[in-house]
């Protein structure tokens, strides 16, 4: 027999892969979740996951004796990087459907084990968050484990919790092709299925960018876009700058702007004002030219070897001119979903089965699977015994 788990704010189930990677053996394992395309994924994955529905309703749940609570309750309210309205976010409020949870399961079971992720926060939030779950956090950078930039807090009862082992990962190693201009990569966010540039890239680091050189031969030039039926995905016909026959691909999220991959004897078409221009020209000391289409461009020295240098300002998402090129013939695009698994320690292809955009959000809202395997690694003794109950 192996243990009763309870997973609020299940998402697509990393903890329970966690458990599974840590040798853990799972008797029932009850998930509270509410988006369908994370809840596709993780059926898919973990066919005899119990799906219990939204964490308001907890108190009519059947619940045997549950030996292991985990969640991870919506951050939106809480981040640093957001609006940071604390608890008077309605999302950040469920931290307090947690905290109802974990006293009705302790009724039953007082030494049920608890663990709660969270993001970076302010102190005075966190504090009340300690508070009330009777513990201080354990903060963890994903980067020991994985080839992602993201800290975030655990709170848990489970004694004894180390850094992991630095495993030496970095983005270059994971990417499927291009190159990079960094050792980790940004925070992989439930957002990321819309893109990013180069602005937000460099001036605000966010939104991870892959950088494509000329001598790698993969720019193309857009002709043509159409939504599917679903409206999910944007479909781009391209050519190929060898003038080959037209090919599909897809283009996942936010405003349906063009991001189209260019041919690089065209990277000095971007559309940009006249004030925009000078407006960079301004902030960076940019050169500038004209191309006969636009009404001018600008141009940024950039290196791949090192931390960013400055780089062209182009992505304006605001009037939706966005196109993927940067000084010297350099293409840029955001990274696959595969490599996004990779980032938070999935195995490739588990969030495949659902739209691309849905892929991104399912796992920007995930845990970083070999963080909490390790916390789970800490668990007490009889958590791995088969005769558990």
């Amino acid at each position: 027999m192996g243990i009763n788990v309870l997973s609020e704010f299940d998402g697509i189930s990393c903890g329970q892969l966690a458990l599974q990677r840590t040798g853990i053996v799972v008797d029932n394992y009850f998930a509270s979740e509410i988006d369908k395309y994370a809840i596709k994924i993780t059926q898919k994955n973990f066919p005899n996951t119990i799906q219990l529905g939204s964490v308001t309703e907890h108190k009519s749940w059947k619940l045997p004796k549950i030996d292991l609570l985990i969640g991870g309750s919506p951050c939106q309210g809480f981040s640093n990087a957001g609006r940071g309205e604390n608890f008077d976010d309605p999302r950040s409020r469920l931290f307090f459907e947690y905290v109802n949870t974990l006293r009705d399961l302790q009724q039953k079971n007082p030494e049920i084990v608890f663990l709660l992720e969270n993001v970076r926060m302010k102190q005075v939030w966190q504090d009340v968050i300690s508070k009330y779950l009777g513990v201080k956090p354990v903060k963890i950078n994903s980067a020991l484990v994985s080839a992602q930039n993201r800290v975030r807090l655990y709170w848990t009862n489970i004694e004894g919790i180390t850094q992991p082992e630095d495993k030496h990962l970095y983005l270059k190693d994971i990417i499927e092709y291009g190159d990079v201009d960094r050792e980790k990569s940004y925070t992989i966010d439930a957002n990321y299925f819309k893109g990013g540039n180069p602005r937000s890239y460099f001036d605000d680091g966010k939104r991870q960018l892959v950088f494509e050189h000329q001598s790698q031969k993969r720019a193309m030039v857009k002709v043509g876009m159409a939504s599917d039926i679903k409206g999910m995905d944007i479909v781009r016909r391209v050519y190929s700058s060898c003038g080959k026959s037209p090919t599909l691909s897809t283009m996942q999220g936010g405003h349906r702007e063009p991001k189209v991959a260019l041919d690089f004897d065209y990277y000095h078409n971007l559309y940009l004002s006249e004030k925009e221009i000078e407006e960079m020209k301004i902030k960076k000391g940019a050169k500038t030219f004209s191309s006969g289409k636009s009404e001018g461009a600008i141009q940024f020295p950039f290196t791949l070897d090192r931390k960013s240098q400055c780089l062209l300002a182009n992505g304006i998402t605001g009037n939706h001119r966005t196109t993927n090129v940067l000084d010297d013939g350099i293409g840029y695009r955001k990274l696959t979903p595969l490599e996004c698994e990779r980032l938070q320690t999935l195995p490739d292809g588990y969030t495949e089965g659902v739209s691309n955009t849905q892929r991104y959000k399912g796992i920007g809202n995930g845990w970083t699977v070999d963080v909490v395997a390790h916390i789970f690694s800490f668990l007490p003794k009889r958590f791995y015994e088969p005769s558990h109950q």
